[in-house]
This record gives C-alpha cells, structure tokens and sequence, in this order.
C-alpha cells in the first residue's frame, strides 16, 4: 500500500502542480509507474474543475463558469498539456524534417500556429462546455461531475495509450519539460485502463449512448499515432499532450452532440 501511494504521488508531482510530500523524489523507475494513475490524475483536475464551475456558476453565467473551470483545470495542470499542443502545432507547422521538427517543439517561445491552436482550442472548449452544462443542467450535479471527470479521464486515456504502441522518438531523450514515462508494465495498462473508462461506465449506466465517444477517441488514437509515426518515428511529450487537449474537446464535442439524442 505504501509503495502504491508512492507512486501515486509521484504521478501527482509530475502531472500537475498539486503540492507532494517531499519524500516521494524522483526516479525514472517511479515515473514508469506513475503512468498507471494518468487517468486518475483526470478524476482529480475534471472535480476541481467542476467545484469551480459549480462555485461560479451561483454568481456568474454559464459561460463564465465555463472559462474559471478551464482556467482552474490549466492552474492545477500548470499549463502542461496545453504547452504540449502549442509546440506540437509549432514543430509540425514550421519543420520539414524530423530534426526540425524537434527543435521547433524544443523552442519555449510560442510561435503562430501554436497560438492560433490555443485559440481555436480554448473557444471550442468554452463554447462546448458551456453549452453541454446548460443543457444537462437538469441532471443533477453527480451527472455534471460525471461528466468533468469523464473528459478529463478520457482524455488521457486517449493520450497514454499511445505511448504503450510507439517508441519514444527522441534519440537524446532531451527535453525542455519533465521526463516522460518510456517502459510499462501490464499493472500500468490495467491501471490507465481502469481509471480511464470508469467513469465514462458510470455515464454510460446512466445514458448508453455515451459510450459511442470512443469511436471519435478511437480514430483520434490512430490517425494520431499513424502521424507521429510518419514524421517523427514515435512521439514526444509534447505529442501526448497535443492528443490529450484534442481529445478534450472531441469527447466535449462528441458528447454534445449525443444529448440531442438522449
């Protein structure tokens, strides 16, 4: 038990800015295993984020509620999924070749494709968020819970998946960011197994049609990885994070649109 909060806490220490006791350290060993809590990390960002919308929500519209969610779920993650998505549009929007590539996602400045992403990105998610909460609003909040920590979840899910079927691209394993986790066991797929699709059971329990997000997941996965693969030989971290803010709001999307049937 104390070995699993461990590593519990160390996916806590390196997936977001949450405070950690100062004896969990850093090894890449603990980091490996850390995968296995990735979606977990999901259930905890997706229920802060909804606290605030909630919180916001008596005061403010639906919209702005929206926003101070986003802009909770970024604070907690210190931006590192959406650092990941800017420099993936960077790299693959300014490089030709795998090393220019690299370097461009290397750079810490923000370039135009990546900030044209962040835009597009932030708008869909302000837009789809808001809108799916004001009409399921009559649901209940352990439905919009669900829902937070569904995406969240997901999403990562989506991501991590495809570090489990690519190589790390990276020849000198450097990077700008924190280290990533390169070697698994089966304990860390059952892990992000589990906790990434249990929450999206516990929707699916209450509307199956639900369960049609991962077929949008499904295809973001293999066009993903099959796009890595072609121009980098792998992916990078910053890959994952690019396929974990698209996933976001494909599955916000995804879901929106499912209400009208539901």
């Amino acid at each position: 038990m104390k070995t699993e909060l461990k590593i519990f806490f160390a996916a806590l220490m390196f997936y977001t800015r949450i405070p950690c006791p100062k004896w969990v350290g850093y090894s890449p060993e603990l980091l490996n295993k850390s995968t296995r809590y990735f979606p977990l990390i999901g259930w905890i960002v997706g229920g802060i984020s909804f606290l605030v919308f909630s919180l916001s929500q008596l005061l403010f519209s639906v919209e702005i509620a929206a926003v101070l969610a986003l802009a909770a779920g970024v604070l907690v993650t210190g931006s590192f999924h959406e650092d990941g998505l800017a420099d993936s549009f960077d790299g693959f929007g300014g490089g030709w070749t795998k090393t220019r590539i690299l370097d461009i996602m290397k750079d810490s400045r923000l370039g135009t494709y990546g900030a044209v992403a962040l835009i597009f990105l932030f708008a869909l998610k302000i837009l789809a968020l808001s809108e799916l909460m004001e009409k399921t609003r009559e649901s209940g909040m352990l439905f919009g819970l669900l829902l937070f920590v569904s995406y969240h979840a997901l999403a990562r899910f989506t991501a991590i998946n495809i570090s489990f079927s690519s190589a790390y691209s990276r020849e000198d394993e450097s990077s700008k960011s924190k280290p990533i986790a390169k070697a698994y066991s089966y304990k860390e797929v059952l892990g992000v197994y589990f906790f990434g699709l249990a929450p999206l059971l516990l929707l699916a329990y209450c509307h199956s049609g639900f369960l049609l997000v991962l077929i949008p997941l499904a295809l973001l996965y293999f066009f993903s990885q099959r796009f890595f693969n072609k121009w980098l030989d792998g992916y990078t971290g910053d890959c994952l994070g690019a396929v974990e803010q698209l996933a976001e709001v494909s599955i916000l999307l995804t879901y929106l649109a499912l209400w009208k049937f539901m």
